[in-house]
């Protein structure tokens, strides 16, 4: 662990290439994150996440996915979720909140025995963006209400049944992407609300919560950086650890996002430099990939600190 580079990084198929082999040999990332492209079928999966783990001779090793339902599901080549979609189990919340705990139970339940079965022990999960009218579709139904005390409630839910499933979980977008009127993937969502409408509406899901990790919005929230999307944004991330009072691992969203305008070793540094302790890059570009390792620094007291907490999660 003490020789881990603070950084994730996604793989391109489904199997090792000798190159990402060479790779995490030598550059050793803190995680491996999986994508529908890794994924053919269980066996397959399976074998897949053991050579990784073989390369770090740590059967504990962070491999995550992004596996909400719904639209967001990596696990679409093994079984459909389609219809089970996070804006479902809000309303079901709502409307029967008696049959919601058995039913998100029991989603929850049967998505950690998978993810255990392909070797995946993180989950980006859950989304505690709000769901707004006139914003981009890019949240929608990934959310589970417009009400942020709702978001909240569920959102406990979902954490404390992954971890009792030996699962951890990511908390994501923090501190909001509800906001957003255009998709992060794309372009530079601009997010001109008051800090004090913020922190009453899209800022309150995240706090309290019990998760080991959370992900940043690739967001510009102009009221307390005009310039910095939340990743690249010292005064935001202060935000997010002294308002929201996060106090776990802060994972960047993927660097590759076009939301970001600068190249990905300066995304990398800058993303450093304004607080995050994980940087993600997701595509699997192998040269893109040696940027983000070598601009990324070795794990500290602190990820060491907070891996053994993961750690035991997943014991």
């Amino acid at each position: 662990m003490i020789n881990y580079r603070a950084f994730i990084v996604g793989v391109k198929t489904t199997r090792l290439t000798l190159k990402e082999k060479k790779f995490l040999k030598k550059y050793k990332p803190w995680g491996v994150i999986l994508f529908t492209r890794n994924i053919k079928n269980i066996k397959q999966t399976r074998e897949l996440t053991s050579s990784i783990r073989k390369i770090f001779g740590n059967n504990k090793y962070p491999i995550l996915i992004d596996q909400e339902g719904g639209r967001v599901s990596r696990l679409k080549n093994l079984i459909s979720f389609d219809n089970l979609t996070s804006e479902f189990f809000g309303n079901k919340f709502i409307t029967n909140s008696k049959e919601f705990r058995p039913f998100y139970k029991l989603f929850i339940d049967k998505t950690s025995q998978l993810l255990k079965l392909i070797g995946v022990n993180i989950n980006t999960s859950p989304v505690l963006d709000l769901r707004v009218k006139g914003s981009s579709n890019i949240i929608g139904d990934r959310s589970f209400s417009y009400n942020p005390k709702i978001v909240s409630k569920i959102g406990d839910f979902c954490i404390n049944n992954y971890h009792q499933n030996g699962i951890a979980t990511v908390i994501k977008h923090i501190p909001g992407h509800g906001l957003a009127k255009v998709d992060s993937h794309h372009f530079t969502p601009v997010v001109n609300k008051k800090l004090d409408y913020l922190r009453k509406k899209d800022f309150f899901p995240f706090k309290k919560k019990n998760s080991i990790f959370a992900m940043t919005a690739h967001i510009i929230f102009d009221k307390i950086d005009p310039i910095n999307t939340t990743t690249h944004s010292k005064k935001v991330i202060n935000n997010i650890r002294k308002k929201i009072k996060f106090k776990n691992l802060l994972l960047s969203d993927d660097i590759s996002m076009k939301s970001l305008k600068f190249s990905i070793k300066e995304n990398t540094i800058k993303s450093f430099k304004a607080g995050c302790n994980l940087v993600l890059h997701c595509n699997g570009n192998i040269n893109e990939m040696i940027n983000v390792a070598k601009n990324s620094p070795k794990v500290n007291s602190f990820i060491i600190k907070k891996t053994s907490q993961f750690y035991k999660i997943i014991s």
